[in-house]
């Protein structure tokens, strides 16, 4: 098994898409001091079994920690108010492994 990574998943219903967009524009640096990648950004989903809201997010992380210092970071934190404004957000910080 490989070292864990971090991941933010996170789970959006828009309400202002323009605003939103502004908001990942403000959150791409932060993400990326970190070393963070985008793996999944909206799409088509369909969901099977409970309730989800209508977009999901996925970001990687090195590894937990890389993950909870870029969410808790100032950087990531001045773009919370904006992200807020746009969209209702559920997001979870988990720590998973890449099975081959």
């Amino acid at each position: 098994m490989d070292k864990a990574k971090g991941y933010w998943v996170a789970h959006v219903t828009l309400s202002d898409p323009a605003g939103y967009a502004a908001y990942r524009a403000m959150a791409a640096p932060a993400i990326a001091a970190q070393d963070g990648r985008i793996l999944a950004l909206g799409g088509a989903q369909q969901t099977v079994a409970g309730q989800m809201r209508p977009h999901t997010v996925i970001v990687e992380f090195p590894d937990l920690a890389a993950a909870r210092a870029c969410y808790f970071g100032a950087a990531y934190q001045a773009t919370i108010a904006a992200r807020d404004a746009s969209a209702e957000v559920d997001l979870s910080i988990i720590e998973g492994h890449t099975i081959a």
